[in-house]
């Protein structure tokens, strides 16, 4: 039996303007158009959308699937604002779950741009908020975090541990502050034992039906290392997964998970593949890591600093070259960026050129309007982390100055020179709202209010979660948009973001998720 949508505002995102009705059978579009012209066919099942707005399904172009599950079951401190309140909160998530003395916990979430006191968690803030625990506290962008005494001893880390090229360990007079970052955090979090496996698969449960609350299908795992393949072969093994899930493998590790999911490797398997392959190139500008070619406001030569050599990045490109796969590089600063730039071009001129793999520079905050010709004469598609600005757009103008600072996230100069571009939330960085992204894009402002440059139409908005992040994952042939042949993949709003006032765009609610014909998310 074919289903018949209608009575709704439809934007298929195939071309500006709308259709009155849409026709799906087996789990594909048929149709799109006039209501009349198929209102009249036999054995319709008749979906009346009562007014509200039905989109294509939105794509996520870039999160972390499983630090998202993983987020359910940390401690959440991103709504603290200082220090008792990180401790109050980490010492009522251990007595709430019960968690044995000895064993790891995890929290996630804080800022401490957002802090009372203006600085990272201390050593003595976390052994007295888990004197009995082994604890890892993670930053709000993933990129740093601070880890107590017992769980520094845990870790092997002394005052005299070498930190990994491209990574800190903070020490203090001798004596460790429990501080990481950058690559020292990164390796030492992954030494840290995940939760049991039951209560991860009941995280990841959770994690997807987070995303389609927000009207996503399709969902990245921006970071699949080889210690989490056990998982995935027990996350595919239980059915569970409903969304479309594309896995980018740590490049330097990416043999192993090839090895371990050899049927899923650029296509669909159980609804999982392997995409591509993920590289990092800095850090995160709010923590100050992020990798600039002039110094932080306030600096005389701080810059932050690369986490990847150039030959590094050069042998990761032509790995991905020589296996046909698309590489993620994750370049925060303009840095980082032109040190992408450098490798990729300096291929080319060998005879290497990646184009045809869609190359992803992921985030591109500080991206400057100068590099955007590179950018495009390169073929790389950006995927931006627009929702920056309010987020985090007043830290920006104090960190870069406003030149740079209001710049951030250049989507207008990049919609103008026709470099195809998304936008992200990092989730769980943020919550996986692509409707607070499009806001974001559109209105251009900080939390204190601020109004920045670079803003886009809401049409040009929507593309970008839609029909260009189908495309950045080789799929425009199969979603995206709403027409015959592709997927029936759809999201139902409350309201038009394409209608309503610019700045009510994220008071859009997602009513209803669709994937592949069926209902998977009603509000």
């Amino acid at each position: 039996m074919g289903q018949l949508y209608w009575n709704g505002t439809i934007h298929t995102m195939e071309q500006a303007g709308t259709v009155e009705a849409v026709l799906v059978e087996n789990g594909r579009v048929c149709w799109a158009g006039a209501l009349s012209q198929v209102e009249h066919l036999p054995n319709l099942k008749k979906i009346d959308l009562e007014g509200c707005t039905m989109i294509p399904a939105f794509l996520d172009p870039h999160s972390h699937f499983t630090a998202a599950a993983n987020a359910l079951l940390q401690a959440d401190l991103s709504e603290c604002v200082n220090f008792q309140e990180v401790e109050e909160r980490i010492r009522d998530f251990i007595r709430d779950s019960r968690i044995p003395e000895g064993t790891w916990v995890t929290a996630q979430g804080y800022d401490q741009n957002a802090l009372a006191e203006n600085c990272h968690p201390t050593l003595a803030l976390l052994d007295r908020a888990a004197p009995h625990h082994p604890l890892l506290v993670q930053h709000k962008s993933g990129h740093m975090g601070v880890v107590n005494t017992m769980g520094l001893k845990r870790l092997g880390i002394t005052p005299q541990t070498q930190p990994p090229e491209g990574g800190a360990i903070g020490v203090k007079d001798g004596h460790l502050t429990g501080y990481l970052e950058e690559n020292a955090f990164i390796s030492y979090q992954k030494k840290v034992p995940m939760a049991d496996l039951e209560k991860m698969m009941e995280a990841y449960r959770g994690a997807q039906k987070l995303y389609l609350s927000y009207g996503i299908t399709t969902v990245q795992e921006g970071l699949l290392a080889p210690q989490m393949v056990p998982l995935y072969r027990d996350l595919l093994a239980s059915g569970l997964l409903q969304v479309d899930l594309v896995g980018y493998a740590e490049e330097r590790t990416a043999g192993e998970v090839e090895d371990a999911f050899p049927d899923h490797i650029r296509q669909y398997k159980d609804h999982f593949k392997l995409g591509g392959y993920k590289i990092f190139l800095d850090g995160s500008p709010q923590g100050r890591t992020a990798w600039m070619r002039r110094p932080y406001e306030g600096e005389r030569e701080y810059r932050g600093y690369p986490t990847l050599t150039d030959r590094q990045v050069t042998e990761a490109l032509t790995h991905a070259s020589e296996n046909g796969m698309q590489l993620l590089a994750h370049c925060n600063g303009d840095g980082a960026a032109e040190q992408l730039i450098r490798c990729m071009e300096s291929l080319r001129q060998a005879g290497t050129d990646l184009t045809d793999l869609r190359p992803v520079l992921i985030h591109g905050q500080l991206l400057g309007v100068d590099q955007l010709d590179s950018v495009k004469e390169l073929g790389l598609t950006v995927s931006f982390f627009t929702a920056h600005t309010w987020h985090w757009g007043d830290v920006h103008l104090k960190n870069f100055g406003w030149d740079r600072g209001s710049h951030i996230t250049p989507a207008a100069s990049a919609l103008a020179r026709g470099i195809p571009f998304t936008f992200h939330q990092d989730t769980p960085v943020l919550p996986p709202d692509m409707l607070e992204t499009i806001w974001c894009a559109v209105n251009r402002r900080t939390a204190s209010g601020a109004s920045l440059p670079e803003g886009i139409p809401a049409y040009a908005a929507l593309a970008a979660v839609t029909r260009t992040a189908a495309w950045q994952y080789f799929e425009e042939g199969e979603k995206g948009s709403i027409a015959p042949g592709k997927r029936a993949d759809f999201a139902v709003l409350s309201r038009d973001p394409l209608q309503v006032r610019p700045e009510e765009i994220r008071e859009v609610r997602v009513l209803r998720t669709i994937k592949d014909g069926r209902t998977l998310y009603e509000a």
